[in-house]
């Protein structure tokens, strides 16, 4: 498509490779033409630093992190060389604006430089545009190429070239394995159908494009770590979607969080408008308000624009099925020429506009900013937060440190807000643990829509999840007060240092996922660690279910301390002394009620047909947070497994073809049967009901009651089909389940547990398993589902355990460890491995 462009941009292009003498171009340096390969990113690493080394003046360059793997991640500075001289003052300066940074030093909002940060390929078989990040840093900096120096003048750029180098060479490396020396146009060629896992997601299969606010992985701690250091004024995620499909960029579609001002909705109809003109110069066709809303906070898009930026999402056609080249239903062939270009240009596109409109940027930043630190948009000013399990508060803590958002403590006598327990605006009751978190702050917007209760949908064709609220995914009692409170923001720190020492053993509290840390340390220690069923109080404490148990009984004493000690200093867990077995109330450590936890090996099911992202949480989970091994094998290899070495499988979400084969449907229910624990998630567990476990669908039960209506609700428009679905639709909302928590499956809750509803599994109440977690007629919380699925989710089993001759299948119709961010669902999870004994 190099000899179709005609506009401005590609004349700059092949001009400068006609008049750059010292800088070398991307096919320069790396021996081949943009476009014509990919480029691994060790090379996009080299080429970056080459420049960097070469244009001192115009570029620095850093190293912020570095993936799983080990794979560098940069980011480019790039700005005139009056600008780079000054590259430190005009971060801090505009940190200065926001209020993040308050000093001495006078704040400058006249004639400062506007800063456009480019984010290229977070996902990584997306890869065009880490070919488009080196394409445009050339042009900025080439000294032929006098338009964008004069954008420069203005601007800072900032580039980080690949977010998702792991994902990304996961791909490149497969292509380049299946690809021949001519590229295959047929899209049904191999090189058009990537493999599982595929390399959109990280090392762990984790989607980086749902982490930004929730920073569960490197990749993006590190990231969101210097993006709050900067504080953009504009902010592009460069992706690709699927091939027949033509550019999208902002304007965005509805639905909009109502916090995003009417700034930043007129900043993305200039920027529509200018990439519009260049687009149809080129004769490239693009769309603009569909499909891509801005309302889930966690995207490259929508946490800048909660953090006063201007976030735009821009799509190019292609994915991984694009290859090198492919032909579209159209007849059209797309090459990856034309999808690095297509981005080039939009990039150029929007540093011209931010470049012509940077003090505009900057006045409306400021005003951002100023209504932010006084709370002017937000309906709630304050938020309470309040625990008796200081594990949570903690963990709250943690996220908020990680954006930013500043808070502390203040008076909550008189105090009435809404309850998000109830639902109603009630008294404030503070429990033994609570913080609070003012909107009135510079990251007040981040805080408010991460916290408030209830987000208003304009349009309920949404993208993602419409629920995400702290205080349902922490599990932490809140309330919502309309009133500015004052907050102390000093934090007391405990450094105490307790040195543990009994000739007997200890209890430890099992309350949180800290609690599972201390046992799988202690596991892999040999040490042998019991729990409690039921209750007991030793000396005038009273410890609940779950409550670890290490004694002398079959252990070395020497051994306990020395443990105990080590794992006090690693994992902020309740730790008591005990002297003898014998409870002042309740039953003693010798009670049959008293188990023994076996250090079970777990395998879990991967590979084609499992989830890459469900499957990705647990193995992330598991070696990143626990620490405890498990073994993947893939799911078609089911056949040849020796399950005999496990005592516990996980199924995450996903289609088994295994469970069509009755050979290997009979060789899990024997597993089970003989001891076995079966652990299914999800759409998992749909497809277990066909092994007569004890548990079936609700849903299916109801269509076979159905009958077809002969009525005029068959009667439908063509114009609304594409919201047709949406009676039957519940892309995230939360739900109250009520808890036995009796059940050692929910030890350490109370009767509540919120759970994030994707879909409409449920299924009927148990007459022989025991139904841990069930939905009653009114549960229903909060964020948008259908009235079909309303009328679905009710009266039903989400979470439930069931005993087949000598095993156990635990089921979870819910995803507890949504995207690693629902933390009050992981230690149900782990109950599920360590607490439900085999018979």
């Amino acid at each position: 498509m190099y000899k179709k462009i005609t506009i401005v941009f590609a004349l700059m292009l092949f001009a400068s490779y006609a008049f750059s003498q010292t800088l070398q171009s991307p096919e320069e340096f790396l021996g081949y033409k943009l476009g014509t390969q990919f480029t691994r990113h060790h090379k996009i690493v080299e080429y970056v630093n080459y420049v960097a080394s070469v244009k001192k003046d115009m570029v620095q360059i850093e190293q912020y992190g570095t993936t799983y793997e080990g794979r560098e991640l940069m980011l480019l500075y790039v700005s005139s060389p009056e600008n780079i001289q000054n590259l430190e003052s005009i971060r801090k300066n505009n940190l200065r604006l926001t209020g993040i940074v308050k000093d001495n030093t006078k704040t400058q909002s006249n004639n400062v430089p506007a800063i456009v940060w480019y984010s290229y390929n977070v996902h990584g078989n997306e890869p065009s545009s880490s070919e488009a990040a080196m394409l445009t840093l050339y042009e900025l900096v080439n000294p032929s190429n006098k338009q964008t120096k004069e954008w420069l003048k203005n601007t800072v750029v900032i580039i980080d070239p690949c977010l998702n180098p792991d994902g990304r060479d996961r791909y490149v490396n497969w292509y380049n394995q299946v690809v021949g020396i001519n590229s295959n146009e047929d899209p049904q060629s191999r090189e058009h159908n990537e493999p599982w896992p595929g390399g959109r997601s990280n090392h762990y299969n984790f989607d980086l494009n749902r982490d930004w606010a929730w920073q569960t992985q490197i990749e993006s701690k590190q990231r969101i770590k210097k993006y709050n250091e900067w504080m953009p004024q504009v902010h592009v995620d460069f992706h690709e979607q699927y091939y027949d499909d033509f550019y999208y960029f902002a304007p965005a579609a509805e639905p909009f969080h109502e916090v995003i001002t009417q700034w930043q909705r007129e900043f993305q109809e200039m920027i529509g408008k200018n990439n519009a003109k260049y687009f149809d110069a080129n004769g490239w066709l693009f769309y603009t308000k569909e499909n891509f809303d801005l309302f889930y906070p966690s995207y490259g898009d929508t946490y800048p624009l909660y953090n006063g930026s201007i976030g735009m999402t821009y799509e190019q056609a292609g994915h991984s099925r694009g290859g090198l080249s492919v032909t579209k239903k159209d007849g059209e062939v797309l090459t990856l020429t034309d999808r690095l270009m297509h981005h080039y240009t939009s990039g150029l596109s929007t540093l011209e506009t931010s470049s012509i409109n940077a003090n505009k940027l900057i006045t409306e930043f400021v005003k951002y900013f100023d209504d932010a630190n006084n709370g002017k948009n937000s309906f709630y000013k304050t938020y309470i937060l309040t625990s008796d399990n200081k594990y949570k508060i903690e963990a709250a803590k943690k996220l908020f440190k990680a954006n930013g958002i500043l808070f502390g403590t203040t008076n909550t006598s008189g105090l009435k807000g809404y309850n998000y327990q109830t639902n109603k605006d009630t008294d404030v009751k503070p429990l033994k643990y609570t913080i609070a978190v003012s909107t009135c702050q510079p990251k007040g917007v981040l805080a408010n829509v991460l916290l408030e209760p209830k987000s208003k949908l304009s349009d309920s064709a949404t993208y993602d999840i419409t629920a995400w609220s702290i205080g349902y995914a922490y599990g932490i009692n809140t309330y919502a007060i309309k009133e500015k409170k004052e907050i102390n923001y000093a934090e007391t720190l405990i450094t105490e240092v307790r040195k543990y020492n009994t000739n007997y053993g200890y209890l430890i509290s099992y309350n949180s996922i800290n609690s599972v840390k201390a046992l799988t340390y202690l596991l892999k220690k040999g040490i042998k660690v019991r729990y409690t069923e039921k209750p007991f109080t030793y000396k005038g404490k009273n410890y609940e279910r779950g409550t670890l148990i290490i004694v002398k009984a079959g252990n070395n004493i020497d051994s306990i301390n020395n443990n105990i000690n080590k794992l006090s200093t690693l994992f902020d867990v309740d730790i008591d002394a005990v002297e003898t077995g014998y409870m002042d109330k309740g039953l003693d450590f010798g009670s049959p009620y008293v188990k023994l936890i076996t250090k079970p090996n777990i395998l879990m099911l991967t590979g084609d047909g499992v989830s890459s992202l469900s499957a990705g949480e647990i193995w992330h989970f598991f070696d990143r947070e626990l620490n405890y091994p498990i073994t993947l094998i893939n799911a078609n290899d089911f056949g040849r497994i020796n399950l005999k070495k496990y005592q516990a499988i996980i199924m995450p979400d996903g289609y088994y073809k295994f469970l069509s084969d009755k050979n290997a449907s009979e060789k899990l229910k024997e597993y089970i049967s003989n001891g076995g624990k079966l652990i299914a998630l999800e759409n998992a567990v749909s497809q277990i009901t066909s092994l007569e476990v004890g548990i079936k669908s609700k849903i299916n039960t109801e269509k076979e009651n159905d009958k077809e209506k002969e009525d005029y609700s068959l009667l439908k428009k063509y114009a609304d089909r594409e919201k047709d679905y949406l009676p039957s639709s519940i892309p995230g909302a939360i739900y109250k389940i009520e808890l036995d928590n009796t059940h050692p499956l929910a030890f350490g809750y109370d009767s509540i547990y919120y759970t994030l509803k994707t879909d409409a599994n449920i299924y009927e109440f148990m007459k022989e398993g025991w139904n841990v977690g069930y939905l009653k007629k009114e549960n229903y919380v909060v964020g948008f589902a259908g009235y079909k699925i309303k009328e679905k989710l009710k009266d039903g089993t989400v979470i439930g355990a069931t005993e087949s001759g000598a095993g156990n299948f635990i089921f979870f119709a819910e995803n507890p460890l949504f995207r690693l961010f629902w933390e009050n669902g992981k230690l149900m999870f782990c109950n599920a491995i360590f607490f439900i004994e085999n018979n």
